[in-house]
């Protein structure tokens, strides 16, 4: 369960999200359905706060080479999700893990979330190669977030099933009930019903991979 969302945002005018409160709103959410809650701290001062409340720390792509941030979480006692950032190359996007592991927290999970191209159709482009190449070099875990990494709501599905097909490890999703009235990423995000259909042809794919 992703957290509410919190800054950076691209735009200061957009919505920033609930801060502490909204941290408390997932803890409770978490001991309702008992979905762990992964989100976001934005600065080394804020891992604290996230420590706190959260399953998982969430290290953004505009984060991804704060190295003071991933140093921090390299010495809290969660999780650690690490996003690319958005012109990385597979070595710094490794080397940036590596800050984390490096202060003995070796439970680090990568995320590809698309880099920045020249394309016009999406948000962003998202890498799928990157996936077998990281399991080529790493023993690190990697997920692919095809929400952000397109901005659309048509593209998620069909680019989550490709993130399946060349062996991620998982797949993270924007999903709201009401998409079009959503505070924020509500053009990148797919509705409950949808987001069934799609687990389960996810399901389907990997299990033709024997995953």
């Amino acid at each position: 369960m992703r957290g509410l969302k919190a800054p950076p945002r691209s735009s200061p005018y957009s919505f920033q999200g609930l801060g502490e409160e909204g941290l408390r709103i997932l803890a409770t959410a978490r001991e309702e359905t008992g979905l762990p809650v992964v989100t976001e701290a934005i600065d080394a001062e804020s891992v604290d706060l996230v420590e706190r409340y959260a399953d998982a720390i969430q290290i953004g792509a505009r984060n991804m080479q704060n190295f003071s941030l991933l140093k921090r979480a390299g010495r809290a006692k969660k999780p650690v999700l690490l996003k690319r950032g958005l012109a990385a190359t597979l070595e710094e996007f490794l080397m940036s893990a590596e800050y984390v592991l490096s202060e003995g927290n070796y439970d680090v999970i990568l995320c590809e979330r698309g880099v920045r191209t020249f394309s016009d159709f999406s948000r962003n482009t998202l890498d799928l190669a990157v996936v077998p190449a990281v399991k080529q070099i790493s023993h690190l875990p990697i997920l692919v977030d095809p929400s952000h990494g397109t901005g659309r709501r048509d593209k998620v599905a069909p680019m989550s099933r490709g993130a399946a097909a060349v062996g991620a490890d998982g797949v993270i999703v924007e999903v709201h009930h009401d998409p079009d009235r959503a505070l924020s990423d509500g053009p990148q995000s797919i509705t409950p019903d949808a987001f069934g259909a799609l687990v389960r042809e996810l399901r389907q794919i990997t299990q033709v991979l024997g995953k």
